[in-house]
């Protein structure tokens, strides 16, 4: 909701892509997905979501968004939640200039557009390939490629990067997945963005949250950071499968 207090309600003339991990980051999973549902039924083609790793079932059900549909409403709901999950984008292309995706590249360096057009995406992630990597991969510094810090995708070189980029002839990627102090980092010679919009994410980071604004004719990136904002009196992580993911996920 502060994001549309800050950038305007979405419309046909004020479009948004929202980039994956709508539910498992606090207790209001719901809410959240419900708002950003009703905009895209609402502005079918102007208002667009990403699949992050945190739209699976293993993850929710660690992380809380199955204790909390359980919760507040039934079982049944946290399956159609999953079935709709499995339906969305992996990563979007912007004016053939710009791909968006929630986390990162990949272990080939000849995986092409039309290879991710073709990625089959009505499933749960799997733990390799092309799915997996759109929604667990990381950027480093250096170049090359190394093992994740998270056991699953890769880390990825701004080397790397540089040829995706020039193989499928586009300017830049953008992605999230990861906290920022300041809610966006510029890496890999400006190539590869890193945007967060979860400030003072899980309520004890503090750090800023940012998104992104872009004009269809330059796709230059422009960077509103903010502040978090009260929230109702429910503790971050309530609905998580055990005290230690409700304080470190």
């Amino acid at each position: 909701m502060n994001i549309f207090k800050l950038n305007g309600l979405p419309s046909t003339s004020n479009p948004y892509l929202f980039n994956g991990d709508f539910v498992d980051r606090g207790s209001f999973s719901i809410e959240c997905i419900f708002t950003l549902f009703s905009f895209k039924l609402l502005y079918p083609d102007h208002f667009f979501m990403s699949r992050g790793n945190h739209e699976s079932v293993t993850m929710n059900q660690m992380y809380g968004f199955e204790g909390e549909v359980r919760s507040k409403y039934t079982s049944q709901m946290g399956d159609l939640f999953t079935e709709v999950y499995n339906w969305l984008p992996l990563c979007h292309c912007l004016n053939n200039k710009v791909l968006v995706m929630h986390g990162g590249l990949f272990s080939e360096d000849s995986v092409s557009l039309d290879d991710i057009r073709k990625t089959q995406r009505n499933r749960q992630p799997p733990e390799e390939g092309i799915m997996c990597e759109l929604l667990w991969s990381d950027p480093m510094p250096g170049t090359g490629r190394a093992v994740s810090k998270r056991g699953v995708g890769l880390q990825f070189g701004a080397d790397i990067t540089k040829k995706f980029l020039d193989f499928n002839n586009l300017d830049y990627i953008i992605r999230s997945h990861e906290v920022k102090d300041a809610g966006y980092e510029v890496a890999h010679a400006g190539l590869c963005i890193t945007v967060f919009s979860a400030p003072n994410y899980c309520d004890t980071m503090g750090n800023k949250g940012a998104f992104i604004t872009l004009r269809g004719d330059t796709m230059e990136p422009k960077y509103v950071v903010y502040a978090a904002v009260e929230h109702p009196p429910v503790k971050p992580m309530a609905y998580a499968s055990s005290p230690l993911l409700r304080l470190f996920s």
